[in-house]
């Protein structure tokens, strides 16, 4: 433990000390900075303003895609009425996008890096009656704290790989140590419960991923947006949806370029002024961002839309005939079964090997994966006036919708025992 604690202090340090230097390109590490600055002193704020004397389930996610998942447990588990919820995020995405616009999150904060300190401060200011963390948060010292203290605490929508740090043959015998912490872990799979049972760890019930259940909630909401709907009017729509990093542009860009009678709603992960420029000045159609839009703007013309808000994609997807998923370069490849939830064809990068839905719509028939602009090219007009294969598609990925749904209750139901 004493490595692990040593080697968090220097990568902050390091971040503190490289941040300033790089710009607004990485304002994301600038704001998780800033954030760990201030987040002791806005919890005890916030939480010595608040009347609520219910019990506090404690939900952490790493960022917005990992809330996507949380969300309707998080909505079941205040349906009851029993408990008040605080939200935790180690990434800026979801502070950021939520704060402010969640009805069943009593308080949202980032989470505070896993040192001992941090971590008996937090604890005893936000003092949890149960811990639940989102597919691999493993934070060590989180979780000595809650085993120390006897917390209830979930692991959910978790997905075991034998990369997994369990198997590690360095430093896996802290995080064998740490599953003593889990009441329950609530996997995707049943290969994910063979593996814990390889370590000796029983506790897990496999559920299925509360995601499907989310995005289909999402699918079915109104969503009214007066730019976004008279710019789809119409007209052939393609969505790239959480653009990550430059491969993912490149591969966007080209396509968009090369098929101008289609117009492209492009929504980067983060938004950030170099970002949105970059992928501006490659763009050969003309593009305007959502920023810059009324409803009175005229959109005759225009082929690209580049959307700078956060906390709409899911909704989005809704105006498109194909997708596009970002991510796939990176080993964290962002939410596929959203524009599957819409019958949406999709397509991604190759990194896939901590999701299982990706390679099962692969299976299926109903989405690619593209490493070149050439393969994402090549699989965009094979469908694209191939009004029949869309229809398959749209039947195969709505028909795959309804069996992975459920999962949510079988976790609530664990949580709420």
């Amino acid at each position: 433990m004493k490595i692990y604690n040593l080697f968090l202090r220097f990568a902050y340090w390091l971040c503190t000390m490289v941040a300033p230097h790089l710009g607004h390109t990485h304002g994301k590490l600038a704001k998780f900075i800033a954030g760990q600055a201030t987040v002791l002193s806005l919890a005890e704020d916030g939480e010595r303003a608040s009347d609520d004397s219910r019990p506090v389930i404690w939900v952490h996610c790493s960022s917005l895609g990992e809330f996507g998942i949380a969300r309707p447990i998080i909505k079941q588990l205040k349906a009851t009425g029993k408990y008040r919820i605080i939200v935790t995020f180690f990434s800026s995405t979801g502070v950021e996008a939520l704060r402010y616009h969640h009805n069943d999150v009593d308080a949202i904060y980032y989470l505070p890096l896993d040192t001992p300190a941090n971590v008996g401060h937090f604890m005893a200011t936000i003092r949890p009656s149960k811990a639940v963390f989102i597919k691999s948060e493993y934070w060590l010292n989180y979780l000595y704290w809650l085993r120390e203290h006897k917390v209830p605490t979930y692991l959910i929508s978790a997905l075991i790989t034998k990369k997994a740090p369990f198997f590690k043959h360095v430093y896996g015998y802290l995080y064998r140590k740490a599953l003593e912490t889990y009441t329950q872990i609530l996997v995707l799979d049943d290969e994910s419960r063979l593996r814990l049972a390889e370590i000796g760890f029983d506790r897990v019930t496999v559920t299925g991923d509360p995601l499907f259940d989310n995005v289909i909630t999402l699918a079915h909401t109104p969503y009214t947006n007066a730019v976004i709907e008279k710019f789809a009017k119409d007209a052939k729509v393609f969505v790239a949806g959480s653009i990550h990093d430059k491969k993912d542009a490149k591969l966007v860009v080209s396509l968009a370029n090369r098929h101008p009678d289609v117009r492209f709603i492009i929504v980067p992960h983060e938004i950030s002024v170099d970002k949105i420029e970059s992928i501006t000045r490659h763009l050969k159609g003309q593009t305007l961002r959502y920023s810059e839009c009324t409803p009175a703007t005229q959109m005759d013309g225009v082929q690209n839309l580049i959307i700078d808000f956060l906390g709409g994609l899911a909704y989005i997807y809704r105006f498109g005939k194909w997708a596009y998923v970002g991510g796939g370069f990176t080993p964290y490849i962002h939410s596929i079964v959203e524009p599957t939830a819409y019958g949406l064809p999709v397509s991604f990068g190759p990194r896939v090997e901590r999701k299982i839905t990706p390679l099962q719509l692969v299976a299926l028939g109903a989405a690619a994966i593209v490493r070149t602009p050439k393969e994402l090219d090549d699989w965009f007009s094979e469908l694209k006036d191939n009004e029949e294969k869309l229809s398959d598609i749209r039947r195969l990925n709505l028909s795959y919708m309804t069996r992975n749904e459920g999962a949510t209750k079988k976790i609530v139901s664990a949580i709420d025992s």
